[in-house]
């Protein structure tokens, strides 16, 4: 009777145990949030922009920096950049991307491209450098004028991109529409390859500068960046206050003079679902080793520029280094 006993106390000690563990694993599982320090990703993804843009290597550069600064393995991934960028934030399918300040505004706001896809996990890193809007020709083409661009083959960048925005509000300000040219949806390598076969006249090209794809162009071309003058400017920036005044340098390209144009600004976002101390420590990797950046556009990137023009809610652990630093939005 005693070894009875005995055997029955042994099995419900053993069921007990089970369940004991069966609850720990559920736990561990994820119904529990993980406490902070656990929450450090082994991979993240940084969405850029096609390979002719300045994202991608911009993001390749920030890639290195935080698998060296932070221990995660990250690797930047081409795209078709900023809405696309946002959308796919959005569906859980990255981590980080590149986006221009007016395409994160619009996702967050559920304006525009995103009225039926409005983005609400997404959060600002910081802002970066001017996004300058090129309207790229030839000389051979004869077009000089954002006018001379009526029934003329013109790419406006590929689906999805912020350059098709920037495309249509230049436009608008100019009383033309995408019915007033033969639009073409290509991106920027597709763009330039086109202007030089000559099967497009012109191209939107929204970019930092120098931009990879318009520098091969120039090396057979003799480019031209239509300019956008000072009144319609004025226009453009009052309807669309994310846009800023900007010129493409004399000798850009091959220019021979500086050409007015407008900008936004490139940024990096965030998933909100990345915890405080995985985005501190990437905001800090960053902007503390900028001299690691080995594209032409890393020297106008500036920590006491990081929160100018952001637009969207800033990441908690982005705003963390940012405070430390004592730096404000100017």
């Amino acid at each position: 009777m005693k070894k009875k006993r005995l055997y029955l106390s042994m099995v419900i000690l053993l069921t007990l145990s089970m369940i004991l563990a069966a609850c720990g694993n559920k736990e561990e599982g994820g119904e529990k949030p993980a406490k902070e320090g656990e929450e450090k990703p082994q991979f993240i993804s940084i969405l850029t922009g096609g390979t002719g843009g300045t994202y991608y290597p911009l993001g390749g550069s920030f890639a290195e920096i935080i698998k060296d600064e932070t221990g995660i393995d990250a690797n930047a991934e081409t795209s078709g950049a900023s809405a696309e960028n946002m959308t796919t934030l959005k569906n859980g399918d990255a981590e980080i991307a590149f986006s221009q300040t007016d395409i994160a505004s619009y996702a967050v706001e559920g304006k525009l491209m995103f009225e039926n896809n409005k983005v609400d996990n997404v959060k600002a890193i910081a802002t970066l450098y001017p996004e300058t809007v090129q309207i790229v020709t030839t000389k051979e083409s004869g077009i000089t004028s954002v006018e001379d661009l009526k029934g003329k083959k013109v790419s406006v960048g590929a689906p999805g991109s912020g350059t098709v925005a920037n495309a249509e509000q230049i436009l608008e300000v100019h009383g033309m529409t995408f019915d007033d040219i033969n639009k073409q949806d290509l991106s920027f390598d597709e763009s330039t390859q086109g202007i030089q076969d000559g099967t497009i006249d012109a191209a939107f090209v929204t970019a930092g500068t120098p931009t990879g794809a318009v520098e091969s162009l120039g090396a057979t071309e003799n480019v031209v960046i239509v300019p956008i003058e000072q009144d319609k400017i004025e226009a453009i920036i009052k309807k669309y206050p994310f846009y800023v005044k900007e010129e493409v340098p004399a000798g850009t390209y091959g220019l021979e003079s500086a050409v007015t144009t407008v900008a936004v600004q490139a940024m990096l976002v965030a998933s909100s679902d990345l915890s405080d101390e995985v985005v501190y420590n990437i905001t800090k990797a960053i902007f503390e080793n900028l001299d690691k950046v080995t594209h032409a556009k890393g020297k106008l990137i500036k920590v006491e520029n990081a929160l100018n023009g952001v637009g969207i809610e800033v990441h908690s652990g982005a705003q963390k280094y940012f405070d430390e630093k004592g730096i404000k939005a100017q």
